[in-house]
């Protein structure tokens, strides 16, 4: 039985990994990084009751080994129970999720916002952390590089 963080997200959809299974790698998260993972599923949580859609998590917590194959830097918010990807195609493209989101960002406890595009491939990805420099709270990042803001992708 799914161990439930919210009413509509598991640990299990949080430390769901292909590259992990494909690997061999173990992907399960510490005592502390469960205490985070809990306050993710939350801000998820309060997003998905937002937007009103399901929220699908392409990529959530991240052990180190793993982290390294899938080529995230060491201070990926993932590989601390604190960040996630997401698409929500019952509410629209990944940049119509952030744009909606973006003047939300802190009634919904979301950290940091990024609008992703890269490599062909579009997602939202959501943190609870607060970055130090506020100019990086919401940003756009393309193959072309960062832009402060949601920006539309091409």
């Amino acid at each position: 039985m799914p161990t439930k963080l919210s009413t509509h997200f598991t640990l299990e959809e949080l430390t769901r990994s292909a590259t992990a299974d494909r690997l061999g790698l173990a992907n399960w998260p510490t005592a502390d990084d469960l205490k985070r993972l809990q306050a993710t599923a939350d801000m998820l949580q309060r997003i998905r009751d937002t937007l009103g859609s399901a929220v699908v998590v392409t990529s959530g917590y991240r052990a180190p080994a793993v982290n390294k194959a899938v080529g995230g830097v060491t201070s990926s918010d993932h590989a601390r129970g604190q960040a996630a990807d997401i698409v929500v195609p019952g509410y629209g493209t990944p940049y119509q999720v952030a744009k909606a989101l973006a003047p939300l960002v802190s009634v919904l406890g979301i950290g940091q916002l990024i609008l992703e595009g890269v490599k062909g491939k579009q997602w939202v990805h959501v943190s609870t952390r607060v970055p130090e420099r506020p100019v990086n709270r919401v940003i756009t990042i393309t193959d072309a590089g960062t832009q402060v803001g949601i920006q539309a992708l091409a």
